[in-house]
């Protein structure tokens, strides 16, 4: 275990402007730093970056931007091009970096992908440490409040230890990829997630609600209006609109229209306080929705699914059967190799030339150089 793992309790939290950028300055100095984030979706509305651990291979700091007027000292360490910015499992950390604080990273090796891309099935961070390192990473302040102040030394450690031998992970998988001549996939991936951004809800909230594409008519209307009191209760209360009310239990509500506060009590999910709290609001909100006009209900978005072709099916039953010898014989998860998504546009194209397969929306450049030719072939086949 290395030393900046012992001494991840008693890191340094950074807590002040001239220190930052002390550190930012450190930071400019390396050719590859360590980076993770910890955020409080879990617990609060509109959540935020409430940590931001940082390791060189001495050493390891926790930022606090709740302390903090801004982070901009450290977004020329992150941009910098020279300077390898190490996370595992970074998308949503680099979404939520942009979106608070403006922040790009330019270069990217993310350690999660690296693991898939070399074929390891336990690719989670406390999976890849232990077998790696012998590493035990605890995971108890993984649902913590990140935003309470202030941080117990458990939860610094806790935090600490997700960067403190991320670089030491770093090197054996960037070894093991350059021996494969898989270092060119990574780095793709590394682009393509850095250009990663937030985007805001638009549109009826019932599009993001699981479960509700089975709705129609007076059923939609009164479940908008559900989830519209929902997301106001959760604004009022700043929690998170799950913790108010559960999207199971808003459907099941929107489908069978109680009309009393007695019917409504035999929902499941509807416990006395959330009856108290909100249910005279769910049973206004199902008056609104069941008195909306007919001309006025909502639809649900569906995209239009092409008959598939019987030409189609053979192609895509092909490709699969391609996929299945081809990612085992490079010890690759099928969905790594080639998702399923990738196999239907594939299949769906029109001719079977390299140039056509190229224009396929999302197909990586390492994906046409390594099986281009062999899906030509197939396609052609078909």
């Amino acid at each position: 275990m290395s030393s900046f793992h012992r001494q991840a309790g008693t890191c340094e939290i950074i807590t002040s402007a001239p220190r930052l950028a002390e550190v930012a300055a450190l930071l400019s100095r390396q050719t590859e730093i360590a980076v993770d984030m910890e955020m409080d979706s879990l617990h609060h509305y509109r959540e935020k970056v409430c940590l931001v651990q940082v390791s060189t291979r001495e050493q390891s700091w926790l930022i606090d931007p709740l302390a903090l007027t801004s982070l901009e000292p450290l977004a020329a360490p992150l941009a910098d091009p020279d300077i390898i910015v190490v996370m595992h499992g970074s998308d949503y950390d680099i979404r939520s970096l942009h979106r608070d604080y403006g922040i790009t990273v330019t270069n990217l090796f993310d350690t999660m992908i690296a693991a898939r891309f070399l074929g390891i099935t336990e690719f989670g961070l406390a999976a890849l440490l232990k077998a790696r390192f012998g590493i035990e990473l605890d995971k108890k302040y993984q649902k913590a409040d990140w935003s309470k102040r202030p941080l117990t030394r458990e939860m610094c450690a806790y935090a600490s230890a997700d960067t403190s031998d991320l670089l030491a992970l770093y090197d054996q998988l960037r070894n093991e990829l350059e021996e494969k001549d898989r270092m060119h996939w990574l780095e793709e991936e590394g682009r393509l997630v850095c250009q990663a951004r937030v985007t805001e809800k638009d549109g009826p909230l019932f599009i993001y609600c699981k479960g509700a594409g089975k709705l129609r008519g007076h059923s939609l209307a009164v479940l908008e209006e559900l989830l519209q009191l929902r997301d106001q209760q959760a604004e009022l209360l700043d929690r998170p609109p799950f913790k108010v009310l559960s999207a199971d239990t808003l459907i099941d509500v929107a489908e069978n229209r109680p009309q009393t506060l007695h019917e409504l009590s035999f929902f499941k999910g509807m416990t006395p306080g959330q009856l108290q709290r909100h249910g005279s609001g769910m049973l206004s909100a199902i008056e609104r929705g069941m008195a909306t006009a007919e001309n006025r209900l909502p639809r649900f978005p569906r995209t239009v699914k092409k008959e598939i072709l019987e030409r189609v099916k053979e192609r895509l039953k092909n490709l699969k059967v391609w996929r299945e010898h081809y990612s085992h014989k490079l010890g690759l998860d099928p969905g790594v190799l080639a998702p399923n998504w990738l196999l239907e546009a594939i299949a769906d194209t029109e001719g079977a030339s390299i140039d056509e397969l190229a224009a396929i929306p999302g197909m990586r450049e390492w994906q046409k150089r390594l099986y281009g030719e062999n899906l030509a072939h197939i396609l052609a086949m078909a």
